[in-house]
């Protein structure tokens, strides 16, 4: 499905990771954009030119729609939305402490801004919202002149901007036809499949989406275990069942665990929705457990190199974010482990490109300023540059030439050929070459 590319006055509620990569990219289509936050020093900072968040290609498309005027920050919604046709909400909806999300900025930005938005204004939730939002931010709006919509983001960190401009779908639920068609003009001049649907199907179609990657992940970790117990190499297996084409190789690398931002909250969402409706699901519930066990996994892999005892042991770690290319550590798998060796009595020097060290950790300012007199290493995050750090400075630096990668990313034959006992997650000790 196609749209004619024509200019639209947006204003996106909300500065985080999907606020200012959907202002900019927007702003990138040629589209009039006002970028809106509640942080008087986040937009300070905007329009300083100064990124809150690490995301490749972001600042260059900000400071691209802010020379060419289509692009500029303010503080309060309501002095600026009255002009605007598409109002974004992009705020944030965490976890609640019953696991379920938390609507309270969604429903504030909508109290701030239905007494000002134009007739005829379509207001699209972008955040990731439980099912039945889109209907109630309509009631909390009040205005039969105005419409809502879902549009949920399907963005990764660290390609955020090439997943906005280039997605694999483009999801749009609303009652209303015509405010669905507003939305989809938004995307002219993207190529991807547009997707029309009502908005409680649009809004599941996240959860579910979330729910089923982090589902491959736990299939793929499982899938780890056994195969090291069995003298298999895990990758292998899984470069197998991905090659089917239904099944498709993505999400399909054995690793730490997963984390981050979406999956914990999301998938604890849906369970929770699933509840509501008198539905168990059990599925969700052994995939939420299964991430949790390869957290003990790793930190039972970091004792036993460490010679079966953690009190006492210091464990260098490479990676804090919860992946590559981000400095995000929410709920990072690396800080799970981490955690755990701390709560074990073992000290922890660590190293990030992008992350900051948590408390109780000695923070290093480079890879091999962390493996200084280290017993263990464990590799958590899949930063290139861990891959080029040479394996015989390596072996100068640690006290005992043990290594935890559980993200196959050194070159495990040039590591065992300087000494090193090596357990790479999903194929184990290695004496024989990496396949």
């Amino acid at each position: 499905m196609h749209f004619v590319k024509s200019s639209v006055n947006v204003a996106v509620i909300g500065t985080g990771y999907v606020g200012l990569t959907t202002g900019a990219c927007l702003a990138s289509l040629g589209h009039d954009v006002v970028c809106v936050d509640v942080d008087e020093r986040k937009i300070e900072q905007l329009r300083a030119g100064h990124m809150p968040i690490m995301e490749a290609g972001l600042e260059e498309l900000v400071q691209a729609g802010v020379a060419a005027g289509r692009l500029r920050f303010v503080v309060g919604a309501a002095g600026v939305v009255g002009d605007r046709r598409v109002v974004m909400m992009c705020v944030p909806t965490p976890q609640a402490a019953d696991g379920s999300a938390n609507l309270s900025y969604l429903m504030a930005a909508t109290a701030e801004i239905k007494d000002h938005l134009a007739p005829g204004a379509v207001v699209v939730n972008k955040s990731t919202v439980p099912v039945g939002t889109a209907e109630r931010v309509a009631q909390a709006l009040g205005r039969a002149d105005v419409a809502v919509a879902s549009n949920p983001e399907f963005l990764r960190e660290g390609t955020a901007v090439a997943d906005f401009l280039g997605p694999d779908r483009i999801v749009i639920g609303s009652a209303d036809p015509a405010a669905a068609r507003v939305v989809a003009g938004l995307y002219g001049g993207v190529e991807a499949p547009v997707m029309l649907v009502d908005a409680r199907t649009a809004e599941l179609i996240k959860y579910a989406s979330n729910a089923f990657l982090a589902t491959k992940i736990s299939f793929a970790n499982s899938i780890s275990a056994i195969s090291e117990e069995l003298g298999a190499n895990a990758h292998d297996v899984l470069a197998g069942v991905g090659a089917d084409s239904r099944i498709g190789p993505q999400f399909l690398q054995p690793g730490p665990g997963w984390g981050g931002s979406c999956f914990p909250k999301d998938t604890q969402a849906l369970m929770g929705l699933a509840a509501s409706v008198g539905y168990e699901f059990e599925l969700m519930q052994a995939v939420v457990r299964a991430n949790a066990a390869q957290t003990e996994r790793m930190v039972e892999l970091v004792r036993r190199l460490a010679g079966g005892r953690l009190a006492g042991a210091r464990v260098a770690v490479w990676g804090l974010s919860f992946k590559a290319g981000t400095d995000d550590t929410r709920e990072s798998p690396a800080l799970r482990v981490i955690a755990a060796l701390l709560a074990a009595g073992a000290t922890v020097a660590a190293y990030d490109p992008a992350a900051s060290a948590p408390a109780g950790v000695i923070a290093a300012a480079s890879a091999l300023e962390a493996a200084d007199g280290a017993d263990v290493l464990a590799v958590l995050t899949e930063w290139p540059e861990f891959a080029a750090v040479s394996p015989a400075e390596v072996a100068q630096r640690l006290a005992h030439r043990r290594v935890l990668d559980t993200r196959r990313l050194l070159d495990a034959e040039a590591y065992t050929g300087f000494g090193f006992t090596m357990h790479i997650v999903g194929v184990g000790h290695l004496d024989h070459k990496r396949s």
